[in-house]
């Protein structure tokens, strides 16, 4: 590395013929290669019949409408793709959570899009469907970005209604939602392209504009047998809430479209005719690509979690030119602090140095551990993006804090607080890539999603949990041995190991980055090498919402 005016500039080259480098490099992209394929399958949704009975009936899947809806070549980013993995397995299954979202452009410009998949259960809203669609009208209304609902649902999974229906942040969530981004000015336009029944039905109507498809779509609070059922009067769908119904007599949509395509293009009108909107104004210049090629992350980034690397690698093939201005270099050195640009977008980068490195006073400290001078340094960088309006990007691999007399004595508890109480109150934007690990509170400090990041997403290589598996298991090994020689059961080594195998691999599996992503802890599973497009589309995203609010820390213990 050559410092010059305090930036530095990379000329670090990857030894190919290192043997480590090539190991670590077979691992994670075998890693990717495996999640390819669960994508490719997720992208199946209900199946290959199911598609094919879409087809027959004349429409679109929900994916192949949002590919039709998005401006062609153009970027895009898909948020909890792996929602609902590997869960619901005693209902058939809800890949995707039955919704697919996606973050694109229309007619150039940013929006969120929103799709009910009818292959899944027709559409039907299980728990992590409401959550996913909760999700999105969140990005939407952090970043004031226009949101399309492509609708096609039966209406709620009548089977678990009592995990979907009356609390807080259920189905009902998304209609208040409809009216709150209203009342904010966000543009919210809904094509009827199937089901739209019972409450389901007001979402489209709350919307700024509805478009429904003649013959193949219909809305109403309840379905002709319903209707039978209830007040006796014998009717069809069609007449009872079709097209020519609500577009000709109740007035309840506002456009007939002919088919799926007709529908998709009506949107595109609509939103090519909206006017430009205020600027956060975030810094932004020309991009420029990494010098440092982005593939060798794959080979930098070491097979085992417990493994020490170094992160400044890791940042040059992530940043414009791999050139950034770090901040207080010397000082609380197992969390880089540094200004940077990614995508032509100036960023302030918090990141775990996962590397053994020395402090002042000669002590080694470990890497991935948050020490007092590291929590004091980082609050101090979050404090000065915010005063500069640099939007903040958190790279984890991490432990947690450091722990013991020393660290207790120095008042590590008091420095986490500070940098947990700077970022809670940080009014820049917040984007966590999840490197490796994401353990305990070092989760929280290095902004998990209980810290509102805009954006977070994992590699494969991720795992988050309140510790590692291997140190889980040993705690509630000892547990469960404690119980089993109250019962008067004889522990043998063998017994032992076989428990500890047995914890260890249950514990593992929720360590999986799939797991969190299942459940929208996170927004993705990505590629490495597609970190900078998540980051600099989140950014172009949150430049659509002006800061409204100071930065203030509130009352802390110095």
């Amino acid at each position: 590395m050559k410092p010059k005016n305090n930036v530095i500039f990379v000329t670090t080259k990857i030894r190919t013929m290192d043997l480590n480098f090539n190991k670590n490099e077979d691992y994670n992209k075998l890693l990717t290669t495996d999640l390819n394929k669960r994508l490719a399958q997720v992208k199946l949704g209900g199946g290959k019949p199911k598609i094919e009975k879409e087809h027959a009936k004349g429409k679109m899947t929900a994916r192949e409408r949002i590919d039709y809806l998005l401006d062609s070549k153009s970027k895009s980013i898909e948020v909890g793709a792996f929602a609902g993995d590997g869960m619901y397995t005693e209902h058939g299954g809800c890949p995707s959570g039955g919704v697919v979202v996606k973050i694109g452009y229309i007619k150039g410009k940013q929006c969120v899009v929103v799709a009910n998949d009818a292959t899944v259960k027709a559409g039907a809203w299980f728990p992590i469907t409401a959550k996913k669609n909760l999700r999105a009208q969140e990005i939407a209304m952090e970043n004031k970005l226009p949101i399309i609902y492509l609708v096609d649902s039966a209406g709620v999974y009548l089977p678990m209604q009592d995990e979907i229906f009356p609390d807080k942040e259920h189905f009902g969530r998304i209609f208040r939602n409809n009216a709150q981004m209203s009342s904010m000015g966000i543009t919210q336009i809904s094509a009827i392209m199937g089901s739209c029944v019972a409450g389901g039905a007001y979402l489209p109507v709350m919307s700024d504009e509805a478009i429904i498809v003649d013959k193949t779509a219909s809305i109403f609070l309840a379905g002709s047998y319903l209707v039978k059922a209830a007040i006796g009067e014998s009717i069809d769908n069609e007449t009872l809430g079709g097209a020519k119904t609500h577009c000709e007599i109740s007035g309840v949509t506002d456009y007939k479209a002919k088919n799926d395509a007709d529908a998709l293009d009506k949107i595109k009108s609509i939103i090519d005719k909206i006017g430009d909107f205020d600027k956060a104004g975030f810094s932004k210049v020309p991009a420029k690509k990494p010098k440092e090629n982005a593939e060798d992350l794959y080979g930098l980034l070491p097979k085992s979690r417990a493994d020490q690397y170094d992160m400044y690698e890791i940042i040059k093939r992530l940043v414009d030119g791999s050139e950034f201005e770090e901040y207080k270099a010397d000082y609380g050195k197992t969390i880089i602090t540094a200004y940077a640009r990614v995508e032509g977008w100036a960023v302030g980068i918090v990141a775990n140095q996962r590397k053994l490195v020395k402090n002042a006073k000669g002590e080694m400290q470990f890497g991935g551990v948050i020490y007092n001078d590291s929590a004091d340094k980082a609050t101090r960088f979050i404090a000065n993006c915010n005063q500069k309006n640099i939007p903040l990007v958190f790279l984890q691999d991490v432990t947690g804090f450091m722990v013991g007399s020393k660290s207790e004595h120095s008042g590590i508890i008091k420095d986490g607080a500070k940098m947990v109480n700077a970022l809670s109150n940080s009014v820049v934007p917040k984007f966590t890539v999840i490197i490796g690990n994401s353990y305990g509170a070092g989760n929280y400090a290095m902004c998990g999603k209980a810290y509102d990041p805009r954006l977070i997403i994992a590699w494969p290589s991720a795992a988050l949990a309140v510790m590692s598996g291997n140190s889980a298991a040993k705690v509630l090994l000892q547990i469960e041995t404690a119980s089993l020689k109250k019962k008067g059961e004889t522990i043998t080594p063998k017994k032992e190991a076989e428990l500890f195998d047995e914890i260890k691999s249950r514990y593992d599996q929720q360590v999986s980055p799939y797991y969190s992503a299942a459940r929208l802890w996170t927004d993705a599973v990505i590629d490495p090498t597609d970190t900078r497009d998540w980051i600099s589309m989140g950014i172009e995203a949150a430049n659509h919402a002006p800061i409204e609010k100071a930065f203030n820390m509130g009352v802390i213990q110095v």
